[in-house]
């Protein structure tokens, strides 16, 4: 769709098949003249480079971000180095004289999961997980779980990262969740991969994402929506969170916060990766494409792969394998669960095939980079690895 955007990328390693667009996804050609703009500024600027940061570059991420969430509030945009810190940061929001009370699902990313279970270990935290399949009732089964008991926190996924199943009822989620708890949201997975419009549920819900993977815009720039007219006050709090106050007195008996976004930032941080998000989405809109253009095609690469696999079947990856199985809403990549998921994704790779593995699954991610031949070249070479 947009091949000829990413040069530089690929002619870094001519001939690479590069299938993993749901990790790193590689950068349009367009962020290399954006990195270079923020050493140029640090340089030029100096200390005074965070002016331009704070009243140029920020603002204009958060509009960015906004727009493609459907976001009324930008300033209610919050930036980190990662999402782990938001996942600490908003735990520190809860606090209470027994075990926080955790509902969420089987399929959360690592920076959630291993922080909850190091709760769960240190006595902080007591978690009910519900498991995804069968997928055609996971959203009911949620649903019924939020309403079954007063949690602290409701955490799920948009899209699962093990899988690619895609949570459609997110709005019907947020709904039946206790009034008192914290609800969030993982959109990393489906963050510039689908169509997002979070116009009717961002006044109750957090919604993490990030720049690393379909932002196409390399690490360092996670986001997190914070609702309009949040006064929790986190505990895990940086000097940014009161930045609106920061060159007044510091003094008083509570420790103040913005009344926007800035409550959940972190402290100083390496801002090139919003120099690069913000070329990246001007980019994009610049072709004239939207975000549901890019679910499209990624849909339709997608089908071509399948429909490949079924002229000329692997038995070592079978169209069977599939996880969530075919007519169930996915995201931007596909994942087969198999045995010996190790030395199939060892044999992928030595052919010179960019994928990867988490546990029994393998991972096959689709981008605006990639082309009929692009995965013709895929299903020809796979041919000659696999069984």
């Amino acid at each position: 769709m947009l091949a000829s955007h990413f040069k530089r990328f690929f002619e870094a390693e001519p001939g690479r098949l590069h299938f993993v667009a749901h990790s790193h996804h590689p950068w349009p050609d367009a962020t290399e003249a954006a990195h270079a703009r923020y050493w140029h500024d640090s340089a030029t600027l100096v200390d005074r480079k965070w002016d331009r940061v704070f009243g140029e570059v920020v603002p204009k991420a958060q509009a960015n971000v906004a727009r493609v969430l459907r976001l009324p509030q930008p300033r209610q945009i919050a930036f980190a180095p990662n999402t782990h810190e938001f996942v600490t940061r908003l735990y520190s929001c809860l606090e209470a004289d027994r075990p926080l009370r955790v509902l969420t699902t089987a399929h959360e990313f690592h920076s959630f999961r291993r922080q909850t279970r190091r709760y769960v270990e240190a006595g902080r935290v007591s978690v009910e997980q519900v498991e995804g399949p069968p997928w055609e009732t996971f959203a009911e089964r949620f649903i019924a779980a939020a309403r079954r008991e007063p949690w602290d926190m409701v955490w799920v996924s948009h899209v699962f990262f093990d899988s690619g199943f895609v949570v459609e009822a997110l709005e019907d989620i947020v709904a039946a969740a206790p009034a008192n708890a914290l609800v969030a949201i993982d959109g990393y997975h489906a963050f510039c991969a689908l169509p997002v419009d979070l116009s009717r549920i961002h006044q109750r819900a957090f919604y993490l994402a990030g720049s690393y993977k379909y932002a196409m815009a390399g690490e360092g720039a996670c986001v997190l929506a914070v609702p309009p007219g949040c006064r929790l006050r986190p505990v895990d709090t940086g000097w940014f969170a009161t930045f609106s106050t920061m060159t007044g007195p510091q003094g008083g008996d509570a420790v103040p916060y913005s009344d926007d976004g800035f409550r959940f930032w972190g402290a100083t941080f390496d801002s090139c990766g919003l120099y690069r998000l913000n070329a990246a989405m001007d980019w994009l809109a610049s072709t004239g494409h939207t975000i549901a253009d890019v679910h499209r095609h990624a849909q339709r690469m997608q089908g071509r792969f399948l429909a490949g696999l079924e002229r000329a079947p692997l038995t070592e990856l079978r169209i069977a394998d599939l996880v969530p199985p075919r007519g169930i809403a996915r995201g931007n990549f596909l994942v087969f669960d198999v045995d010996d998921a190790e030395s199939r994704y060892r044999r992928i790779i030595d052919a010179g095939i960019a994928i990867d593995r988490r546990d029994r699954r393998l991972r096959f991610g689709f981008g605006v980079y990639h082309d009929d031949a692009q995965v013709d070249r895929l299903l020809e070479t796979l041919a000659k690895t696999l069984r």
